[in-house]
């Protein structure tokens, strides 16, 4: 993966300068000001900027698709809950902005499947759990003998005026990077909107960064909209992406203006692309995940391509308990920070972990779909010292498993040797056993939640709209990872089903999901055909 951000122009912009055709002081790193240059340096500059646009560096995390595993051997699959929500928006740039396929470590299943709303049960307010747990099993689609138990997850929604006073910091790359139409614009557009909701309790610090970081509005009440706003709206790009140190920047300026018992966040919004400073990728992941330790969380807001590194943004948000997400539009900036400000700021229930354990009796094998960057060891489960993701007010969190029911033909060959199953008999009417593991905000000791799931299957056809759903959009997830799981299901089949469960679509979400669905299916058709 090639990471030559600004060689391109840099080397064109010092020969044009070298010749007397750019003043100095337009020489700052990747700026080159058109209007200055006579038509010859224009051409050059013109077709070296196409050789760069054609010059992807985007950069992605690669992704193993979980295995097959035999419950014999191994009936414990342990990970950590996800709500982020970026690859499902990435993916949705590819196929509308790009007109092509996104490449397969771009797809991460989990990320599609929840980043639509579910109408799960909210917890009663009787419980003391701040999220209710549910499960439903239904025949599988993609393996004759399967079946695939949903687990839904609910957490209790809290209203905005309703939320802790925040302390946000605003951590904004005005890099030359970012000099694009689907970058900085949309970006102030993002932070106008959050603006907005802003609160007299709240209060926002901005800080840019390029070759340098400036502290460009200090901690100012939410009530001083004007003065927020005037900030947002003059901020203009240029200079190469020092990233590190303007992190460490925010982190301080957020320690200062720490509310105990509030919200204290940093929102960066950047390409994700540094090149100044510290560059390495675990080096800036173990920063974060260190500086997360004094209460102040890290969401990642991602925008633009051609340089966009997903992985540095899934993975900083994921180290500094935040969420990310990717914003390829208004409407999605709208969606991450108008609609679903709550669930972006607050979060109710910090390092959820999932530990599901197969009852040999009844399942013979079984596979997780996605979170396969989210796997924890089975030790890891009870143990509050590692981390794991946070929910925020009113997420909806789901998980799929595909199951092989003892008894009938899987994907493993039958072992010649292995022992047969010893479960007790009380526990037949059992699939699994669903424990989830979870801390209160700013507690350390976690609290246990235990949910089984029964024998009690139904045909697709009849499940829950959202199951049917959320099954629609992971078997789109396989479909564009290759398939190797979605056996004869093809893209009408996914359609089919997508359409079975489109309504209640409040904001013309699932209807957009089906337009996918069959963009998706013509690009794949004339991938075959070339």
């Amino acid at each position: 993966m090639f990471k030559l951000k600004f060689l391109t122009v840099t080397v064109s912009t010092f020969m044009l300068a070298a010749c007397g055709q750019i003043p100095s002081q337009q020489m700052r790193m990747g700026e080159v000001t058109a209007l200055s240059m006579p038509a010859p340096a224009l051409k050059i500059a013109a077709y070296e900027h196409s050789q760069l646009l054609i010059e992807n560096t985007e950069n992605y995390q690669k992704i193993e698709t979980n295995p097959v595993h035999r419950v014999a051997q191994q009936p414990i699959s342990t990970f950590s809950i996800d709500v982020d929500t970026g690859s499902y928006t990435n993916v949705r740039r590819f196929l509308l902005q790009n007109g092509q396929l996104p490449p397969v470590d771009a797809v991460r299943i989990e990320e599609m499947v929840n980043y639509f709303n579910y109408d799960y049960p909210n917890p009663t307010a009787k419980s003391q759990h701040p999220f209710s747990v549910n499960t439903e099993t239904v025949d599988s689609p993609w393996q004759p003998n399967a079946k695939i138990i949903r687990i839904g997850i609910k957490a209790k929604d809290l209203q905005a005026q309703k939320l802790p006073p925040a302390n946000l910091v605003f951590l904004i790359d005005v890099s030359g990077s970012m000099d694009a139409e689907n970058k900085l614009p949309l970006v102030k557009k993002t932070l106008r909107l959050l603006t907005e909701q802003l609160r007299p309790q709240d209060q926002v610090t901005i800080i840019t960064y390029a070759s340098g970081e400036d502290l460009v509005l200090a901690p100012t009440s939410g009530v001083e909209k004007d003065k927020i706003l005037k900030v947002i709206n003059h901020l203009s790009a240029g200079g190469a992406t020092s990233g590190e140190r303007a992190i460490q920047l925010a982190y301080e300026q957020a320690q200062k203006s720490y509310i105990k018992a509030g919200i204290n966040r940093i929102l960066i919004a950047t390409d994700g692309d540094f090149n100044v400073g510290i560059t390495d990728f675990n080096t800036l992941k173990g920063m974060i995940a260190e500086k997360r330790k004094s209460g102040i969380s890290l969401t990642t807001l991602g925008f633009g391509s051609g340089n966009y590194d997903e992985q540095m943004m899934e993975q900083l948000a994921d180290a500094g308990d935040g969420n990310y997400s990717y914003i390829d539009n208004e409407r999605e900036a709208k969606k991450v920070l108008q609609r679903q400000l709550s669930s972006t700021l607050a979060t109710v229930a910090q390092d959820v972990k999932i530990q599901v354990e197969f009852n040999p009796a009844t399942v013979k094998e079984y596979r997780l779909i996605g979170y396969e960057n989210r796997l924890l060891k089975n030790e890891d489960f009870n143990n509050d010292q590692v981390d794991a993701g946070d929910i925020g007010a009113g997420h909806t969190v789901t998980a799929l498993y595909e199951i092989i029911p003892v008894g009938q033909k899987g994907w493993l060959n039958s072992s010649r040797y292995q022992a047969a199953s010893t479960a007790l008999a009380s526990l037949k009417h059992e699939y699994a056993d669903v424990n989830l593991r979870y801390k209160l905000p700013n507690q350390t000791q976690s609290i246990l939640l235990n949910s089984p799931v029964q024998i009690a299957s139904k045909p697709l056809a009849q499940a829950t709209t959202d199951t049917r759903f959320a099954i629609a959009v992971a078997a789109y997830g396989q479909q564009l990872r290759g398939g190797q799981y979605n056996a004869n299901m093809q893209w009408d089949e996914i359609l089919r089903l997508a359409k079975s469960a489109e309504k209640p679509d409040t904001f013309g979400l699932r209807e957009e999901f089906i337009d996918l669905l069959k963009i998706a299916k013509s690009l794949s058709s004339e991938q075959k055909k070339s």
